[in-house]
């Protein structure tokens, strides 16, 4: 017997999946640094190194996030779609 062969869009579903998740990982620890840098610059003071540290956190965090986010809501909107229209 052969094994049947694995659907494609399920498989690039997948992918972007584990793509999204690593984004969604990426960005929210890069809103920590920068939490935490604006913590450290509010203690000792704001240094310019501190302040480009949060600003460059913030702005990658951003770029990274916020694709993340919406390719999740495509994932999960083609997954529930293909549950709610199966005939299985």
């Amino acid at each position: 017997m052969t094994e049947p062969a694995a659907d494609p869009v399920l498989t690039r579903r997948t992918r972007i999946a584990r793509w999204v998740a690593l984004g969604q990982r990426v960005g929210w620890a890069l809103f920590g640094v920068a939490c935490v840098a604006f913590v450290a610059g509010f203690v000792t003071g704001f240094e310019g190194w501190v302040v480009t540290v949060v600003v460059a956190a913030i702005v990658a965090g951003s770029l990274v996030l916020a694709p993340a986010i919406v390719f999740g809501y495509g994932v999960k909107a083609a997954d529930r779609a293909d549950r709610e229209n199966s005939w299985g």
